[in-house]
């Protein structure tokens, strides 16, 4: 079986500060690329589990979305990095298994693409995302305002895989 980390997109891998609606909204922060890059090389999975429930909201569509991600990819490939796949939930206010606190993203990923959970990582700032992943069955680490029920709670994404790596 494989290992993964599963990441949130937005206040993880890219400022979250404003919304990201739009391709030109998206700032990553100078640390991901690396960050991800580290995680390829050390043999995990990368993947990107997001809730996008504007979409539902009406905020944005989802070929706005896709074009996001095509930029994310673009940037994060600069630097050598892969990102494996990225899955969302376009929902906001309908009843689904895909929206976190659920697990259903990070576990339709598992199953396509044969995860061990017990020996992966759901990085999220969230509380919602470290949820998600405790009901998976992963490891978790919050970064940001620290969340009593994640593994480890730290400041930014190449902490979070410094812990993952050693």
């Amino acid at each position: 079986m494989n290992k993964a980390v599963f990441l949130d997109r937005d206040g993880v891998i890219n400022d979250n500060y404003k919304p990201v609606n739009r391709p030109q909204d998206l700032k990553l922060y100078p640390w991901s690329a690396q960050s991800i890059l580290h995680l390829n090389t050390a043999g995990y999975y990368v993947f990107i589990v997001t809730n996008q429930g504007g979409i539902e909201m009406g905020y944005f569509k989802e070929k706005d979305l896709n074009e996001i991600h095509i930029k994310l990819l673009k940037e994060i490939e600069k630097a050598g990095a892969n990102i494996d796949e990225i899955e969302f939930c376009p929902h906001f206010r309908t009843k689904c298994n895909c929206r976190k606190p659920s697990p259903g993203m990070i576990k339709k990923l598992a199953e396509k693409y044969n995860i061990n959970l017990q020996s992966s990582f759901m990085i999220g700032d969230r509380d919602v995302d470290i949820e998600a992943g405790i009901k998976a069955g992963c490891k978790t680490i919050k970064i940001g305002k620290s969340y009593k029920k994640a593994d480890y709670t730290v400041e930014n994404l190449l902490e979070a895989v410094k812990i993952i790596l050693q």
